[in-house]
């Protein structure tokens, strides 16, 4: 199970090892170009293409993408529609060029709101992909931090059900190997785009320690030279996880 940044101190290094992102403003893009929101959608899939490939020629290991969230749910249901109808045709198109480049897909959320036919889908893309290690995929979708957290709780519960009755047994290991992302490492580096700056219910748990790095540019214009402007200011931040800078300099770490 990943190292726990809160229980002992993690491996750094100039690239970051897992990047997770929210993909903001595909609507405003489209809407500042006097384009229906769909447009912004559409056309944000092919900045997930750019940035899978940038990611896998820099050595990122673990890369999760927040397609939408629990509360996205709420939009008009055209658009609910249409993020449906892209994510079919994601997994249809992409998973080929995934298995060729060595990418694992993973898929977390509360997927039983999908309509089977999606559901098999993710099934089928993740079971093809399933022996590829060069970089970790993830895509969360109809997800939520909260959520994650509730259902960890829940599934601790089931699988060891007298720690109702000793809570003091409970502790982050116990808890947060029921996580969505369990197997994977923290997140070292969390990006948003489009200019918001707050983590919207994403891997709350998991960003305990991450570096937040927020920019103006809206999702469908980003790619590899957004990226590496990301990595580059990532590589300035002292990561000293409750130490002082002089511990760091002590211990040689960066």
């Amino acid at each position: 199970m990943a190292i726990s940044s809160t229980q002992a101190i993690p491996e750094t290094r100039d690239i970051p090892e897992h990047v997770a992102i929210i993909m903001d403003g595909n609507g405003r893009w489209a809407t500042k170009r006097l384009l229906p929101r769909t447009a912004g959608h559409a056309k944000g899939v092919q900045a997930v293409r750019r940035v899978v490939e940038a990611c896998g020629r820099a050595g990122v290991r673990y890369l999760t993408l927040f397609a939408f969230s629990s509360e996205n749910w709420r939009r008009p249901a055209e658009e609910v529609s249409l993020l449906m109808r892209l994510f079919v045709q994601a997994l249809e198109r992409e998973v080929d060029k995934l298995q060729e480049q060595g990418v694992r897909l993973h898929v977390i959320g509360d997927l039983s709101a999908f309509e089977p036919r999606l559901q098999e889908l993710i099934h089928a893309a993740q079971e093809r992909t399933r022996h590829n290690d060069r970089l970790h995929l993830t895509v969360a979708a109809k997800y939520g931090g909260r959520w994650d957290i509730l259902q960890a709780v829940r599934a601790m519960l089931a699988a060891d059900p007298a720690l109702a009755s000793h809570p003091e047994r409970v502790d982050e290991e116990s808890l947060s190997r029921h996580l969505s992302m369990a197997w994977a490492p923290e997140p070292d580096l969390f990006i948003r785009t489009g200019g918001e700056q707050r983590i919207s219910n994403f891997l709350i748990w998991q960003m305990a320690y991450a570096e937040f790095y927020f920019t103006e540019r809206y999702w469908p214009d980003f790619g590899a030279d957004e990226l590496q402007a990301a990595f580059d200011w990532y590589r300035t931040r002292e990561r000293r996880f409750g130490r002082t800078s002089a511990q760091l300099l002590e211990s040689g770490a960066k």
